[in-house]
């Protein structure tokens, strides 16, 4: 799975003992990628307005960078600065090589519509909470509003006051399953200043009300 800062929850539904669940994240560096690009000399890829989020099969390649990866936990390390890098740069050729390739590189080449979108992205999750002017987060990424407007949506699904919305219901859910806040204090924690705007938003996203959803996921 592959995507851009995009709010998204998940829930093991199913594991054991004899069944783990067993789940590897990487945190893709942009500046890596685009000199792997560069370096590498790969087609440039024609705009085509990819998805934030993509959904492939992992091939063996893959799977064994993976598993060179995963076994430096058990090495020195000193073998671990060594390796690590170069396992890494590896999964990063194999991506870009693979079938998100072409999504993985329009996301981090300068000047396609894709990169403008994800660094807006970058600037709306970086100050999610605050009152944000999308205007101006357009002209940021020099593009124009009602050019940012359709692209966001094209690229996210939303518009980006609705992916601002979204990221910060997310965060105060995750802040109420910390057991540390309670509705009205995440509430206002994430940038709402009506605990009743927020209760009411909250329950139209995910269903119940702040309380009732937390109660639900607790006992699951």
């Amino acid at each position: 799975m592959l995507f851009r800062d995009i709010p998204v929850s998940n829930r093991v539904v199913e594991a054991s003992v004899d069944k783990p669940f067993v789940v590897l994240i990487l945190e893709l560096d942009s500046n890596i990628i685009s000199n792997l690009i560069l370096e590498t000399k790969l087609p440039k890829k024609i705009d085509s307005n990819e998805k934030a989020l993509a959904i492939s099969d992992t091939d063996e390649e893959l799977l064994d960078v993976f598993y060179r990866l995963a076994l430096l936990l058990e090495k020195p390390e000193s073998e671990q600065q060594i390796m690590s890098p170069i396992i890494i740069k590896e999964v990063y050729y194999r991506l870009l090589t693979g079938p998100l390739g072409n999504q993985l590189q329009l996301i981090n080449t300068k000047g396609t519509r894709s990169n403008q979108i994800a660094h807006a992205i970058s600037l709306i999750k970086d100050s999610y909470s605050e009152k944000l002017n999308m205007d101006e987060i357009a002209r940021s990424v020099n593009m124009a509003p009602s050019s940012f407007y359709r692209n966001f949506k094209k690229v996210t699904k939303v518009s980006p006051l609705q992916y601002q919305k979204q990221l910060k219901l997310y965060e105060a859910q995750r802040l109420m399953l910390s057991g540390n806040y309670d509705a009205a204090t995440a509430g206002y924690e994430v940038g709402y200043e009506s605990p009743t705007q927020f209760s009411r938003e909250y329950k139209k996203m995910f269903g119940n009300p702040p309380k009732a959803d937390i109660r639900k996921l607790a006992v699951v």
